[in-house]
């Protein structure tokens, strides 16, 4: 991998090979280790089967976590379900779980729902023990919105999966310039530059993402441009294939100001395919991509914008912490760097933004549903 990443192949001591990476090779691992008191290769045959079933394994995190919570708290059996509840971290529990969720094979009908669903259907102490920060995807919160304002749209639009590489357009970015803030306090004159300056981040962030207003993040100002720009040229570089930890290319130190090259994908599609385009063509293929995928969502039930929501604690429990920037930094106005600690999302905000995002991607603003103009004017 260029960038050295744990992207890998592995192969079983049975012969069984498949991709074992990231967070889906730790998914299971604590769960087995404590079941089986070692390491084992269950974690890897529970990707393994995961992957074969078509399951999301940080979907399927969440779930057992409630499941396990449920069991030790007397609310399911394992006679209710059909699962070895006891058993959590054994293969045996994995294979049963997963086949009777995918197949919908008695109690697994309700577990198909999802973990916030399924919860619901099994009243108020099975919902008390929901983790609290579960989004209607099954997935628990990343790069949230109290933090990092541009999300709340990401999050809110995305109503069947979690929108990753999106959000990492934002979070990997972001990274670079923490490292370069911590590097910045204890450097000294003619050290080495490191990471994105506040500065370089800034430049960047006007140039891919369409605004000045979008790199200063004590406001809500601009964030839906860049909640649009975003996906779009999300959508077109995963239909690339192209390494989410690396594409966009936002940064390149051999670059004046460490700027990145915002028509590198088009480029590359252009030398592969001997059909020039620009980076507007290949945003307009993402943006036909997403609005086909809103209108199939829309076809099997989603309410648009009344379903264009985020979890209600963003709006009344303050930040304390986030994983990757526990100090919760981010440029505001002019570049001053600011803490977003304390902070919560602006209701009223939230929606005007919302508003200005479904005004941009040409859909209803009542409604949030595509109209029949923008539609045809896409080709769809």
């Amino acid at each position: 991998c260029v960038i050295g990443c744990n992207r890998a192949t592995y192969e079983a001591e049975d012969g069984k090979k498949g991709k074992f990476m990231c967070q889906a090779a730790s998914f299971y691992d604590s769960w087995a280790s404590k079941y089986y008191g070692k390491v084992t290769e269950t974690p890897f045959y529970a990707v393994k089967l995961c992957d074969d079933y078509g399951v999301c394994t940080k979907s399927l995190s969440m779930l057992i976590i409630w499941l396990n919570a449920c069991f030790k708290a007397g609310i399911l059996t394992e006679k209710d379900t059909g699962i070895p509840l006891s058993k959590l971290g054994s293969l045996e529990y994995i294979q049963i779980l997963l086949k009777t969720l995918s197949f919908r094979e008695g109690f697994g009908n309700i577990l198909a729902q999802g973990t916030a669903r399924a919860a619901e259907t099994l009243g108020q102490k099975a919902q008390e023990l929901v983790p609290p920060r579960l989004f209607r995807t099954g997935d628990s919160s990343e790069y949230g919105p109290r933090l990092y304002t541009h999300t709340a749209l990401l999050w809110a639009t995305e109503p069947a999966r979690v929108a990753q590489g999106a959000l990492h357009e934002i979070g990997l970015l972001f990274f670079r310039w923490l490292d370069w803030l911590k590097k910045a306090e204890v450097s000294q004159p003619g050290d080495e530059r490191a990471g994105l300056s506040t500065d370089e981040l800034r430049k960047i962030i006007m140039k891919f993402w369409g605004s000045e207003e979008a790199a200063d993040f004590s406001t809500y100002d601009g964030k839906a441009l860049a909640a649009k720009k975003i996906q779009d040229r999300e959508y077109a570089k995963e239909s690339l294939i192209l390494c989410d930890a690396l594409w966009p290319v936002y940064g390149l130190d051999y670059v004046q100001d460490n700027g990145g090259g915002p028509t590198l994908e088009s480029k590359v599609i252009s030398a592969i395919l001997g059909k020039n385009m620009n980076e507007e063509d290949l945003c307009l293929l993402g943006e036909r991509i997403f609005n086909l995928q809103r209108a199939i969502f829309l076809r099997e039930g989603h309410k648009g914008k009344d379903d264009d929501i985020i979890p209600e604690f963003y709006f009344s429990v303050p930040l304390k912490s986030e994983a990757h920037n526990p100090d919760c930094l981010v440029p505001g106005k002019n570049g001053e760097v600011i803490s977003r600690k304390g902070q919560v999302v602006d209701r009223e905000k939230f929606e005007q933004m919302k508003e200005e995002y479904y005004r941009l991607r040409g859909w209803d603003v009542k409604t949030g549903i595509p109209t029949r103009e923008k539609m045809t004017a896409l080709g769809l």
